[in-house]
């Protein structure tokens, strides 16, 4: 028996001939008849490690081949120990031709009888341990989940997830693959539909709040649109004010947000609708260093602590939609609506100003620029100051109509 379609809310069709989506047309446009990327080995770019998605079975037949390579490491008398991946600053690598860090390749020894290792060599044991665990039956956990399974013996979260992206690194694939996942944090809505485990989701009709996207991106099948382009939202609150709009329905779009600094789940959905539907993604965040453009670049380029499956994980050729600094002057933002940059805000201007993925845009740098000189930052809501709808009536249509993004 044939499953039922995934079908959405239908909208009326005058809205795609609407000038204001004339400008995103074409950069779609654009976008489609672009080249294909190049690989890694294509750009002679080789000894780095890059992770694939694996299934169950061939995880723990990994884990199980270097828990017998321990063995055989203490029988021919050189002790206990593993061969860890090094996931230091200094082991990344920005390939500028595919606008996304990679980690090198370079190995370090993990040994139980160095004092210094012992703790962290036995923690991966155990989160090895426990990875075997999960893949033989089948099942998922968070990583909280997998933290309280020994609390003694992690101390800390932070350290079971450091190890536990190490163990990724060392099987050879996704952490998605390991069965851990974070918890659901962010939301999608509006023009795109899908089955999550077998079961129909319509995204136009998830109300105010949006769906949470799913840990388990691996299960979504099915996935339609009509869309014209995706919306990334940094804030929750912007993102509620889109969808209680109903913004989707009259500029046909894709708006998703991990509520602050992206998750894996939220980069990894980003990452595949993009691959899938080749829209182009548009990215609405504060005109701050950190909390927003520092937030777009990891979107784009990729985390330092994830370079190893920065290929799943990261969207190049993102559009900085708003909130730019040049739009403060532009849209005659009131001073008392602008933010004076802390210390620690100029420092992460002037950090970003050094890095490869902003020296290749010099648009990028000119913002960069102008908003170090003014030493203003200003949060998407300040736009509110025109009104709660200004967002969604006015400086949103206005910078799709102009295409006024970089």
């Amino acid at each position: 028996m044939a499953r039922p379609q995934v079908q959405m809310v239908p909208i009326d069709a005058s809205v795609y001939k609407s000038p204001v989506l004339k400008k995103v047309n074409q950069l779609t446009q654009a976008l489609a008849s672009g080249s294909q990327l190049p690989t890694l080995a294509e750009l002679n770019v080789f000894n780095v490690r890059e992770v694939r998605e694996m299934a169950p079975t061939e995880v723990s037949t990994e884990i199980e081949r270097m828990v017998v390579g321990v063995v055989s490491s203490i029988l021919r008398g050189e002790g206990f120990r593993y061969a860890v991946p090094s996931r230091t600053t200094a082991n990344q690598i920005y390939v500028t031709e595919l606008d996304r860090i990679v980690l090198a390749d370079k190995l370090s020894v993990r040994d139980f009888t160095n004092m210094s290792a012992v703790r962290k060599t036995a923690i991966t044991t155990k989160v090895m341990e426990l990875v075997h665990q999960l893949l033989a039956k089948g099942i998922h956990v968070t990583k909280r989940d997998l933290f309280y399974t020994d609390v003694k013996l992690f101390k800390d979260q932070s350290e079971s997830d450091t190890i536990l992206d190490d163990v990724a690194c060392m099987v050879g694939c996704t952490r998605s693959s390991l069965h851990v996942v974070a918890s659901e944090k962010g939301v999608v809505v509006g023009r795109i539909a899908f089955r999550d485990d077998g079961d129909l989701i319509d995204c136009t009709r998830m109300g105010v709040g949006g769906k949470a996207i799913p840990p388990y991106i691996d299960r979504l099948t099915d996935i339609t649109s009509d869309a014209k382009f995706i919306l990334l939202v940094e804030k929750d609150a912007a993102f509620m004010r889109l969808a209680e709009d109903r913004f989707y329905n009259k500029y046909p779009c894709i708006i998703l947000t991990a509520k602050g600094q992206p998750d894996v789940a939220t980069r990894m959905f980003l990452k595949r609708i993009q691959k899938e539907l080749h829209l182009p993604v548009l990215g609405l965040v504060d005109s701050d260093p950190y909390v927003g453009l520092k937030i777009l670049s990891v979107y784009m380029s990729g985390s330092k602590n994830m370079s190893y499956d920065s290929a799943s994980l990261t969207c190049r050729d993102i559009k900085w939609l708003g909130v730019r600094p040049s739009d403060l002057t532009k849209y005659k933002i009131p001073d008392q609506c602008r933010l004076p940059m802390k210390e620690t805000d100029i420092k992460t201007g002037k950090d970003m100003l050094e890095e490869e993925f902003i020296k290749k845009n010099p648009l990028w740098s000119k913002e960069l620029e102008l908003m170090l000189k003014s030493k203003e930052k200003a949060e998407i809501q300040a736009l509110s100051t025109f009104g709660f709808q200004f967002l969604t009536q006015e400086y949103l249509p206005q910078k799709l109509r102009d295409g006024d993004w970089i």
